[in-house]
């Protein structure tokens, strides 16, 4: 038995995500596979196209054997957070060999290579120079790894991927333990590009699936009749940050650097979503960190709620494999469940963590096409895959 973890967000789920589990069996020989996967809310700062059952269901019947939940805080999260909740819920099962990740460069030693720079170029007086002049923060990274490496090392920190890729990297490193990073190079379309391929980017994908075109080319999921639009959710967000103070912004993950009076402002005068992130948006500040803290906003996620690791390991969904994975991880130091509601009951830790997780469930269910009732992450079943299925 070999186990490899993967850490993924299934937006929705695609033919590329499928060759990585594949190749993750074919060319580093797992014989399990286990995916962290974020909810309802995702790291690019939107909601995701399907809900978090489908995307597991997709995910099993085409490969996975384990799917585990990212806690919201951690799904809505820097690339920092976000990689380093996955690798705690993965390195506390106990039982994971490997962490398989995509990449464009496709190596194992150039991304720990390129982890180490970044390592680096954090601590030294340098980045902090850039972060005070008012750089962004992959600004100010890039410049200050362009000072000390070579142009290959710099050139792997260019590819959403691999960057990904360089802090799952850092969290394994960070986190201790056993777990080895492996990669499989990514083929077909670039991420977030509109290119048309046997394997195209999550991002075309949804555009094509909001457009009503057919995608049985490009994926080989259905399930897409009642999908989630933040557009639903313009109203509710514009009056949840109406209320806020400067205060409140300034409790937000990865705020300060001024983009809370930046918030303040705009929540006071915007009208829509695009204007309210266009008047939050400088040179310091990227389109992808002010989406993630306008719902950490409307979700009342805090910085406090990145100071503790997840707190219990959620089940979304298994096969026969799965409950082999389950099996091997009977000395887990967290709780492992399907129900929130036992989940939350574990700790006052994983009750505030679950009570984010029911609100960010409750608001979710209102960008829904047809919208749902509160309560659904309480009454929601696992899937559960029969291998002759």
């Amino acid at each position: 038995m070999k186990t490899a973890a993967i850490i993924c967000e299934y937006n929705p789920f695609h033919n590329g995500h499928k060759y990585h589990i594949e190749q993750t069996r074919k060319q580093h020989g797992a014989t399990h596979i286990v995916c962290v996967m974020t909810g309802n809310f995702t790291q690019r700062g939107d909601v995701a196209l399907c809900d978090k059952y489908e995307r597991a269901r997709a995910a099993l019947k085409s490969g996975a054997d384990l799917v585990l939940e990212l806690p919201v805080a951690f799904s809505l999260a820097s690339a920092e957070y976000f990689a380093r909740g996955a690798v705690h819920i993965i390195n506390s099962l106990g039982c994971v060999d490997m962490l398989s990740f995509g990449s464009e460069t496709g190596n194992d030693a150039a991304l720990k290579e390129a982890a180490g720079a970044v390592h680096f170029a954090l601590e030294s007086d340098a980045f902090l120079d850039y972060m005070k002049s008012g750089m962004s923060y992959p600004a100010a990274l890039k410049k200050t790894v362009e000072e000390y490496y070579t142009p290959d090392v710099v050139d792997i920190l260019t590819g959403p991927n691999n960057i990904l890729g360089v802090e799952y990297i850092r969290a394994l490193d960070m986190a201790g333990g056993t777990i080895e990073p492996v990669t499989v190079k990514r083929y077909g379309a670039a991420h977030d590009s509109d290119e048309l391929d046997y394997t195209i980017s999550a991002s075309k994908l949804r555009k094509m699936i909001r457009n009503g075109e057919d995608v049985t080319r490009y994926t080989d999921f259905s399930g897409y009749e009642n999908y989630a639009l933040i557009e639903r959710l313009e109203t509710a967000i514009l009056a949840k940050l109406r209320t806020m103070t400067k205060s409140d912004f300034e409790k937000l993950p990865n705020g300060g650097g001024g983009i809370e009076n930046r918030m303040v402002k705009a929540a006071r005068t915007a009208t829509s979503l695009p204007q309210l992130m266009l008047m939050i948006k400088s040179k310091n500040f990227t389109m992808s960190r002010i989406r993630r803290l306008i719902l950490c906003a409307f979700l009342g996620i805090t910085k406090n709620d990145l100071k503790s690791m997840p707190s219990y390991i959620r089940i979304l969904g298994m096969n026969d494999r799965g409950k082999e994975i389950l099996a091997l991880s009977k000395d887990c130091p967290l709780p492992i469940d399907t129900s929130l509601s036992a989940l939350s009951k574990t700790s006052d830790t994983a009750g505030r963590q679950a009570r984010l997780e029911e609100r960010a469930g409750n608001m979710y269910a209102l960008a829904l096409e047809k919208r749902k009732p509160c309560g659904t992450d309480f009454t929601a079943k696992p899937i559960i895959i029969k291998e002759n299925n």
